[in-house]
């Protein structure tokens, strides 16, 4: 089974990197990282480097595509006719195309989100209506073979899910054990609907580009 996850730079490592850890353990699974062109591309802080082994010209077919997000994903993919392109192909032949947070921002430019719900980190959320989609506030979304996470780390949640889906119960909740998924933060300010006014202030403050 071939995982394709794209990647760019200026993307959020963590994005691509939770589905990986999760996707990779699957039994006969092949992961490859593709990119517009073959070779290294940095993380949205600029210090963090991923290598794409194979370019978008090398990779035809895969029974998993994942679309990570991040600053890279919403400003400069969607704007790339070429890559977009390969999405609408790649997506052809998947058994599921996959998104997480803004990676869902390159579904809807590529059309493949009309008339879904989907998901997205939640201060881009209202954007997938300029695609025809449906915006909804839920950490994985499901529709058909389409699944949209939301920000960051929901790439884990959505990751076990299609584990589950692929090879069921058991081996998912081995994965997740695997990989120690047992989420308890010191703070329960992980979604807007959670978080205080100030922290959400804050929170766009900081993403603001300076």
């Amino acid at each position: 089974m071939r995982v394709a996850i794209l990647i760019f730079d200026r993307i959020t490592a963590l994005d691509a990197i939770g589905p990986y850890e999760v996707l990779s353990r699957l039994p006969d699974a092949e992961v490859v990282f593709v990119s517009e062109h073959a070779g290294m591309r940095r993380s949205d802080r600029g210090s963090l480097g991923l290598h794409a082994d194979r370019s978008i010209d090398e990779v035809t077919a895969a029974d998993i595509l994942v679309v990570p997000g991040g600053p890279g994903a919403r400003e400069d993919v969607v704007k790339n006719p070429r890559v977009l392109e390969w999405v609408r192909d790649i997506d052809r032949g998947t058994t599921w195309t996959t998104s997480v947070c803004t990676g869902a921002i390159v579904l809807g430019a590529a059309g493949l989100l009309r008339g879904l719900d989907a998901t997205t980190h939640w201060a881009h959320l209202e954007r997938l209506r300029d695609y025809g989609a449906n915006p909804v506030s839920r950490r994985v979304v499901e529709q058909g073979k389409i699944i949209t996470a939301a920000g960051v780390s929901s790439g884990i949640d959505m990751a076990l899910r299609l584990a589950q889906i692929v090879a069921g119960d058991r081996v998912a909740q081995s994965l997740q054990l695997w990989i120690e998924y047992d989420p308890a933060p010191p703070f329960d300010s992980g979604s807007p609907a959670k978080a205080s006014a100030e922290t959400i202030r804050l929170t766009r403050s900081m993403m603001t580009p300076r």
